[in-house]
């Protein structure tokens, strides 16, 4: 079954989350919560009406860098959903060379599978390190084979016992971190040649994959060492304990009723209007889109994946274009719309300190693994703020994107020195920041290519 989403996750609880890690877009975090809500209402209505309620896709419309993608992916880890993030250009309208539309919701297929696989190898990691362990003391100290009913069979037995115990203890210990042994592990089957005429790198894979199972697997010798043996043979003992088949239905299942599409860049295939021919990466890859949006079935590895319960998500900066540009067919399917506004000189600041992964933490705690203190001042994040509306506003507008370049470059010395400067606290204050920058800000050729 799918997981359930959890009651008090409400849309403030979503919102209150999304503000640990995301400043201001409150439009675009109420819009993500209530669509996270719906599904939970939907497991909860009558059963002949729950296939009726389809989810009302948003489309995103901003500048990079003001927390787009940053809301799906953090919507996507918050409620445990299947996610992928994908980009529109790279698409192309089907039987042209590039990547189909219907490839996405085959890696989201994919991404839930491996979801759902990674938490069953952890249910099963205790009884897998156990059987791993057992297999190398049996490398260690092989079984006697004496007959056991003898007296001196006996004997040799529970001399055996308690020394594999005192090997168990020594290798959960790490007593053998340096001593290796010969062991048999799976080797992959010969591929060389088989794949010359295939176009697509995605299927070849997919096809290596498949004959890797369907061919009879071959073992080699290998000498490698005990820590490494154990996590070599805890990951076969892990796979034989787990039920593959039931694990690609659910994780189908999932996929289906909780998975989440980010498409970016969806700005991107809205054609030119220039009326020279068919535009194979633009108006071609909103039609093989529609009825992916819409509700298909949609052929994978795993079995056919539905995808009229799976949410998807848009975002584009819509520069000099808007989404009434997209085809009609394809803005029916994405009815909300949010727009996302340009970060100010508050927003900055805030974004250097107040997220759980606030800038300023960052570079605080890279400084700390070298033994140097760092301390920013209150005035030292007016002025990194100031710096990046300034420029945003008179080069390109790349959102808090910008203050990455301008705190690498404000660190740049102190990066590059800190391994002397074991013990000293340095602090930054808005005078080291005017210092450091106001000369390449002030050169507006030379602030492109560095700010």
């Amino acid at each position: 079954m799918v997981r359930d989403l959890v009651d008090d996750l409400t849309p403030v609880r979503i919102v209150e989350k999304l503000d640990e890690y995301i400043i201001g877009q409150s439009a675009a975090k109420k819009a993500v919560a209530i669509a996270i809500r719906n599904r939970w209402r939907r497991q909860r209505i009558p059963p002949e009406m729950r296939d009726e309620v389809t989810p009302k896709n948003i489309i995103m419309i901003g500048p990079t860098g003001v927390g787009k993608t940053e809301i799906a992916r953090r919507l996507a880890d918050l409620t445990g959903a299947p996610f992928i993030k994908v980009e529109a250009s790279k698409y192309t309208e089907v039987g042209y060379h590039g990547r189909d539309v219907e490839s996405m919701i085959r890696d989201l297929a994919k991404a839930s599978v491996a979801q759902i696989q990674a938490g069953a190898m952890r249910a099963v990691a205790v009884a897998a390190r156990e059987a791993a362990e057992e297999r190398v003391l049996d490398i260690l100290l092989p079984r006697p084979e004496a007959d056991a009913e003898s007296g001196d069979g006996q004997k040799a037995v529970e001399r055996n016992a308690r020394t594999r115990e005192k090997l168990r203890a020594q290798l959960r210990a790490g007593g053998f971190a340096e001593k290796k042994i010969e062991i048999e592990a799976n080797a992959p089957p010969p591929m060389a040649g088989i794949f010359g005429a295939v176009n697509s790198d995605e299927m070849a894979m997919e096809m290596q994959e498949m004959l890797g199972k369907v061919l009879p697997g071959r073992r080699k010798s290998r000498r490698v060492g005990i820590p490494e043996a154990l996590i070599m043979f805890q990951q076969e003992e892990a796979e034989k304990l787990l039920d593959e088949e039931a694990i690609q239905r659910e994780g189908v299942e999932r996929a289906e009723q909780s998975g989440i599409v980010f498409i970016d860049e969806i700005d991107k295939i809205i054609g030119s209007n220039r009326g020279d021919g068919p535009d194979v990466s633009r108006e071609g890859v909103q039609r093989d889109l529609l009825p992916i949006v819409e509700g298909a079935a949609v052929t994978t590895k795993f079995g056919p994946v539905r995808t009229d319960h799976i949410l998807f998500i848009a975002a584009g900066a819509f520069h000099g274009k808007k989404p009434s540009d997209l085809i009609p067919e394809l803005q029916g399917r994405f009815p909300i719309r949010v727009e996302l506004s340009p970060l100010t000189r508050e927003d900055f600041k805030r974004i250097l300190i107040h997220p759980k992964n606030a800038l300023c933490k960052q570079y605080r705690l890279l400084m700390e693994a070298e033994g140097v203190g760092l301390e920013f001042q209150p005035d030292s994040l007016d002025a990194m703020a100031g710096f990046a509306e300034d420029l945003n506003r008179s080069a390109q507008d790349i959102g808090a994107r910008r203050l990455h370049t301008i705190m690498e470059k404000l660190l740049e010395d102190i990066s590059f020195n800190a391994p002397d400067m074991r013990g000293r606290t340095v602090g930054i204050d808005g005078g080291t920041v005017r210092d450091r920058l106001a000369g390449i800000a002030a050169n507006e050729d030379l602030s492109k290519y560095i700010l």
